[in-house]
């Protein structure tokens, strides 16, 4: 249910569901946690690529596999959420740059999909965000934690409570996607040949700081940063990077 290759270094994971919208399954999240388990130890890959085949980005949660859950028991459904729990703290989580590239609508579980990575390319006609839970009845639950933290309680309360479907520009303009863009995947691209410039030692050690401190008082906050700066400090990539620097110079 998903696709992969690998372009220069950067790994282009493909939601294959075209039929579907690419709508999330089981077997679609199964997928998705094994190639995120095998990308991070993968040299050879220093960014991921998340998009949609079709004209579709991700619509959520399957529509067919929704209406099974109504016979689940309580604890049945606690373990299907966990699931998907697993796979998106996964995915925020993951030591590697993530970009989505939103080629078309993103609703639901697949606006929160988009929510998790550290960047979202959206394009500028096609792309559609939204969390539409509230309309049958459901609740936009675990992908309220990551909403929340992107941009905030005030426009998190706007979308999740409306339900309403907002067009690219209107996220771009509230904070939700980074860049807009006639083609998601080729910006995408773009975007993770400029970060391969980095250190990857780097971005990894900020991403687990900005995950980190949001949920420390300032003392807290301020003593583990002082511990990452010393980390930091000692790193080889560090060390040739400050010796580039000064060579320039």
């Amino acid at each position: 249910m998903i696709k992969y290759f690998n372009k220069n270094k950067t790994g282009l994971i493909t939601l294959n569901r075209p039929e579907k919208r690419n709508a999330l399954h089981p077997e679609m999240i199964a997928q998705l946690k094994e190639k995120f388990d095998e990308l991070r130890n993968d040299d050879s890959v220093k960014t991921v690529i998340i998009t949609g085949e079709g004209s579709s980005f991700c619509a959520g949660a399957d529509l067919e596999y929704l209406n099974q859950l109504r016979k689940l028991s309580i604890t049945e459904n606690e373990k299907d959420s966990q699931n998907l729990a697993e796979l998106f703290l996964q995915i925020y989580k993951f030591p590697k740059p993530v970009i989505a590239a939103v080629n078309g609508p993103a609703v639901a579980g697949g606006c929160g999909l988009a929510s998790l990575c550290d960047f979202i390319v959206a394009d500028k006609l096609n792309a559609k965000f939204g969390y539409s839970e509230v309309k049958i009845g459901f609740l936009p639950a675990i992908v309220s934690i990551f909403l929340i933290k992107r941009t905030g309680e005030g426009i998190a309360k706007q979308l999740l409570l409306s339900g309403e479907i907002i067009e690219s520009k209107r996220a771009f303009e509230i904070g939700f996607v980074n860049y807009l863009a006639d083609d998601a995947v080729k910006e995408s691209f773009r975007l993770a040949e400029k970060l391969m410039q980095n250190s990857s030692f780097s971005m990894s050690l900020t991403k687990q700081m900005i995950n980190s401190v949001s949920d420390l008082n300032i003392d807290e906050a301020v003593d583990y940063c002082i511990r990452l700066n010393a980390i930091s400090r000692s790193s080889e990539d560090f060390k040739k990077g400050l010796n580039n620097f000064l060579n320039r110079k």
